[in-house]
């Protein structure tokens, strides 16, 4: 879907997920705090703090990925999974570990990288919109 876009679109729209992100948790941050849920609020932007940092690790990690002319898509799938199991792995021993330490904070963990996701697709929507739809 992403692979029709120019290459210019994947950077401009992760800068938008990721400003998109911050303002949404600013707001999730806030309501957390109106209802005195202080742990969870702080939970919110550790998660979209996680989320973010994540798609950093994936954008380094995906540069860094070589392409061979005749190579097939298996290998290049091969190159990038260690390191997203890796990383999945880290980021649910973090959430189960605060989920055990205070449940709050660990919930507001889960709602910070839960936002991000949802705000990911709500602009990955609206720039395959823009372009014309998916084909």
């Amino acid at each position: 879907m992403l692979e029709n876009l120019p290459p210019s679109t994947l950077p401009r729209l992760l800068r938008r997920t990721s400003v998109s992100a911050v303002l949404t948790g600013a707001v999730a941050f806030f309501g957390a705090l109106f209802l005195h849920q202080i742990s969870g609020a702080i939970g919110v932007l550790v998660g979209i703090g996680l989320a973010i940092f994540n798609l950093r690790l994936v954008d380094r990690r995906v540069a860094k990925v070589e392409i061979r002319g005749d190579q097939p898509r298996k290998a290049v799938r091969r190159q990038l999974a260690s390191g997203t199991l890796s990383r999945l792995a880290i980021l649910t021993i973090v959430v189960l570990g605060a989920v055990a330490f205070d449940a709050p904070l660990g919930i507001g963990i889960v709602a910070g990288l839960a936002l991000y996701q949802i705000v990911f697709v709500l602009n990955v929507l609206r720039v395959v919109g823009g372009q014309g739809g998916i084909e």
